[in-house]
């Protein structure tokens, strides 16, 4: 018999307005039926006035829901907190304390951590140290059985939580949050993760807590920001869930992973992040790349940071990437390279003219060591490619033009990422939506629509076959490739009649021209791109 599920609210920056919150939990309860607890992150207390909290603190008000809050994050609230191992606010209102482990008479485990982080000496009575996120770790993770915990919460938002990720909005995770809450969840691998502070809200697509195909699989985390209680915005500032404890779940159901799940946020390379300090991620080696700079008006060489090779003595030791099992005609250290079509050079990447292209400026985005498909980049590399493909929207857009991106990962040795302009006069996007999924329905292929801000290498395994496209707009239509796969079939939809009308290019080798005209096209397409071209920024 399955467990029942336990019905919970978390809610953000309540900061006083006590009113407001408890008004909107009876609606809901009233609506929906009682949950069992509601759990506030961030500032539970304003600057407002105490009148309001008063009514709470003597009774003539109540809670309707029994509510457990964290600690201050300001010296202004401190002074309401006053035992640091947790004690009864109000009725039905429970501080949690600074920090420590709750677990519910139903095996729910709630890890908390309350105020800001803190590195300095002495610790201010609002933040948190690296000695009381070590001993939190201690606490739990010492054991072998130790598999993670319920819910984890803390006030500000984890360092990083970003990456790999759907847009956090305005919030740069790179610059905000706390490193040390990052560490603390990389390892108590939390099923939600709450927090506040930054006056958003923000559900991050679930990640892995686990690298696929090294360990064995856990869990996903969701990680949710709630906004601040009745802000004009309307932003999203409590939010409803069930949970099972995970003590009383099945093992198999523990583990299934999300449709939209995504790589940890926390690692930069397939290594986990100890001790609260994020491990860089191994560059690619390129030292022994085939680098030159294609502006020849200043003739000189590119190291294999991109830069100019006196700036750095000594230079990064890198990793090398996978090695072709054979000759390849896309690694740029070949001799196959067919180098006079090659247009521009990145650090990771390189930007190349489609050989018999579908147009004048059909270009590819290649990495520069042997990768197969994208799902099997490195972090370095996505980024760079990510940066080329933003670059080349631009480029397109300001000639005219957008531009189509597929990939096909299926009876080929090296990625090549295929970028197709197409002239606004033309089609619109949706047009071109319309005409990939049309074609595909009628050659009987399942082309299903990436969920938003996903992307392939959160729903495809490294090795597996598959094709994707990309529109201008990021929408992305995902086909898993099982058996046969028609090879031609971006270029035969692009070529149609619904998009650029040119159906007799659809087979690349109809489309070739002497290598003279190949230098000349390359030639034309770096002068036009050299405005545009990232690479040549110091």
């Amino acid at each position: 018999m399955a467990e029942k599920p336990l019905r919970l609210l978390a809610c953000g920056d309540v900061e006083g307005k006590f009113d407001v919150l408890f008004n909107r939990v009876r609606a809901i309860q009233k609506k929906s039926g009682n949950f069992d607890l509601l759990l506030c992150v961030g500032n539970f207390f304003g600057s407002t006035p105490d009148a309001e909290w008063e009514e709470y603190k003597t009774g003539i008000k109540k809670a309707p829901i029994q509510t457990y809050v964290l600690g201050a994050n300001n010296q202004e609230t401190v002074k309401y907190f006053q035992d640091v191992d947790g004690c009864e606010l109000a009725e039905n209102i429970t501080y949690l304390g600074r920090k420590g482990i709750f677990t519910g008479s139903s095996g729910l485990q709630i890890v908390y951590l309350s105020g800001t982080e803190s590195l300095n000496e002495p610790v201010p009575g609002y933040s948190f140290s690296p000695k009381d996120v070590s001993s939190v770790r201690t606490m739990l993770c010492s054991t072998s059985q130790f598999k993670g915990v319920d819910i984890l919460l803390t006030s500000p938002w984890p360092k990083y939580v970003g990456n790999f990720g759907n847009s956090s909005g305005e919030v740069d995770t790179k610059k905000c949050g706390s490193a040390l809450v990052s560490s603390l969840a990389t390892d108590l691998k939390p099923r939600y993760h709450f927090a506040a502070l930054e006056k958003t809200y923000y559900e991050r697509l679930p990640y892995r807590n686990h690298v696929v195909l090294q360990e064995n699989a856990q869990h996903a985390t969701r990680f949710i920001a709630l906004a601040n209680v009745g802000n004009p915005e309307k932003k999203k500032y409590l939010y409803a869930f069930s949970i099972v404890p995970m003590k009383l779940m099945d093992a198999v159901e523990l583990v299934k992973q999300p449709p939209d799940v995504t790589e940890n946020p926390y690692r930069k390379s397939g290594k986990e992040a100890s001790m609260g300090k994020q491990i860089p991620a191994p560059e690619e080696e390129a030292a022994c790349q085939f680098f030159f700079d294609l502006n020849e008006k200043q003739g000189r060489k590119r190291s294999s940071t991109g830069r100019d090779s006196k700036s750095s003595p000594h230079p990064k030791q890198h990793r090398k990437p996978p090695q072709p099992p054979g000759p390849c005609w896309f690694c740029l250290a070949s001799p196959e390279v067919e180098k006079h079509l090659v247009v521009n050079i990145g650090t990771h990447c390189y930007l190349a003219l489609a050989k018999g292209g579908l147009s004048d400026d059909h270009v590819l985005v290649l990495p520069i060591g042997h990768y197969q498909s994208v799902v099997e980049l490195s972090a370095e590399v996505v980024e760079e490619v990510e940066k080329y493909k933003a670059t080349l929207r631009r480029f397109f857009r300001s000639r005219g033009k957008r531009c189509v991106l597929f990939e096909r990962n299926y009876k080929s040795h090296h990625l090549q990422l295929q970028v197709i302009p197409v002239p606004l006069s033309c089609c619109s996007t949706d047009d071109i939506k319309d005409a990939f999924i049309t074609q595909a329905e009628q050659q009987q292929i399942e082309l299903l629509e990436i969920p938003e801000h996903a992307d392939v290498k959160q729903i495809a395994q490294p090795g597996a076959a598959y094709f994707y496209v990309e529109l201008d707009t990021g929408e992305k239509l995902f086909h898993r490739i099982k058996k046969n796969f028609p090879l031609q079939f971006g270029r035969e939809v692009l070529a149609s009649e619904a998009i650029l009308n040119i159906p007799d290019k659809s087979d690349w080798r109809h489309c070739q021209v002497s290598k003279e005209e190949e230098e000349m096209l390359a030639r034309r397409f770096r002068k036009d791109f050299e405005p545009f071209d990232f690479t040549l920024d110091d």
